[in-house]
């Protein structure tokens, strides 16, 4: 299987987790067993996506646009996903945002430090460590913003 086709399909499986199964069924109209097809690795359905609209019931639903992410990273577009969805910007400005970038980088550098202690990063270890990168991220975004708005 092509490698763009793994990727999908885990980021597939990632969203349909994140829903969970049951849920996943009843938006998308989909028994489990097809839901499961569309992330098999196994070769007999390597062939075989989510469709479009099912893809978008599912991220309506999800924490986060999975398939979504996967497909603009394929491409090489970063998106902006802000999951606290405030109604106001935040307070303190770029000093807050150069504290906050320390601090994230360093909760970073430890997670890496204690991941790669036995030489392997496991997959438990690697979804960590994306999760304190994207957390790493949001804080360049914010510290971004910030700048452009002083600027003006």
């Amino acid at each position: 299987m092509a490698s763009v086709g793994r990727y999908l399909k885990k980021h597939i499986e990632a969203l349909v987790k994140d829903v969970g199964i049951e849920a996943a069924c009843e938006l998308t109209g989909k028994s489990k067993a097809t839901l499961g097809r569309y992330y098999s690795d196994y070769p007999e359905h390597e062939d075989r996506f989510m469709p479009v609209d099912a893809v978008a019931a599912l991220e309506e639903a999800a924490s986060y646009p999975h398939v979504t992410a996967a497909l603009a990273e394929l491409k090489g577009i970063t998106l902006h996903f802000d999951e606290s969805r405030r109604n106001s910007k935040s307070e303190g400005g770029v000093n807050s945002d150069v504290i906050a970038l320390s601090q994230r980088f360093g909760m970073l550098m430890a997670e890496y430090h204690q991941s790669i202690e036995d030489g392997v990063i496991s997959a438990n270890e690697a979804k960590r460590l994306l999760k304190e990168t994207l957390a790493l991220q949001k804080v360049l975004i914010d510290m971004k913003l910030h700048l452009e708005e002083e600027q003006v």
